[in-house]
């Protein structure tokens, strides 16, 4: 029992939870970013090249024979997904970069605070002087 309740406040801390919101997103995110690699950048590029569908572009190392799959080297695929991660990477840095930038206006908006009142100022000398009696 001791073991489930450990396991409890693993499961319910900030941290993994923060986690596991991420992976979804992140999850999601992908799934965007495959569409919009494949259905969208994808074909004017395999159009330009002369060819309809990207994702066939392959070298054929082996002629399929009679029982033989034929073996090849899908280049085609592979550039989809080095595209696929540019955009993925892209995106991740605009977002972290608007994330530092919110973040330093939030700091210097902290450091730029308004100087105390002078009654207050006054109040604290007063405090210190009495202290030190």
């Amino acid at each position: 029992m001791k073991i489930i309740n450990e396991f409890r406040e693993f499961a319910m801390r900030g941290n993994v939870i923060d986690l596991a919101v991420g992976i979804v997103i992140g999850t999601a995110f992908g799934a965007i970013t495959n569409s919009l690699v494949k259905d969208v950048i994808m074909p004017p590029v395999g159009v330009i090249l002369g060819k309809v569908d990207f994702s066939d572009l392959k070298w054929e190392m082996i002629k399929a024979s009679e029982g033989v799959q034929a073996v090849t080297l899908n280049y085609g695929l592979f550039i989809q997904s080095v595209v696929n991660f540019i955009i993925v990477a892209w995106a991740m840095f605009m977002i972290i970069k608007v994330m530092n930038t919110l973040k330093r206006k939030q700091e210097q908006g902290a450091a730029d605070a308004p100087p105390p009142p002078k009654q207050e100022v006054l109040l604290e000398e007063i405090r210190d002087l009495l202290k030190n009696k």
